[in-house]
């Protein structure tokens, strides 16, 4: 849920950053608008990561998965969204 948080963030800061109304924005992504007024108030839980990462894409942000060899120091891998 913290990843889809995230992504959900940044969704939200490109639609208010561009200056964009609900409406428009949920054109954009392919959305209703009271689908994307819920999104943006939290109520993702539904909402699969592949959906969020394909919203960052209609609103023109590349997506990068890199998947890397974690350090000998840790036991297991980590999963880290980072925004550029």
């Amino acid at each position: 849920m913290l990843i889809k948080a995230q992504l959900v963030n940044k969704i939200s800061e490109i639609i208010s950053g561009k200056g964009l109304t609900q409406v428009l924005a949920a054109r954009i992504l392919g959305v209703i608008q009271p689908k994307l007024s819920g999104l943006l108030r939290g109520q993702f839980g539904e909402i699969s990561e592949r959906r969020l990462l394909d919203c960052l894409t209609s609103l023109r942000r590349d997506v990068q998965i890199v998947v890397k060899d974690a350090p000998r120091r840790r036991s297991t891998g980590k999963l880290t969204v980072v925004f550029a």
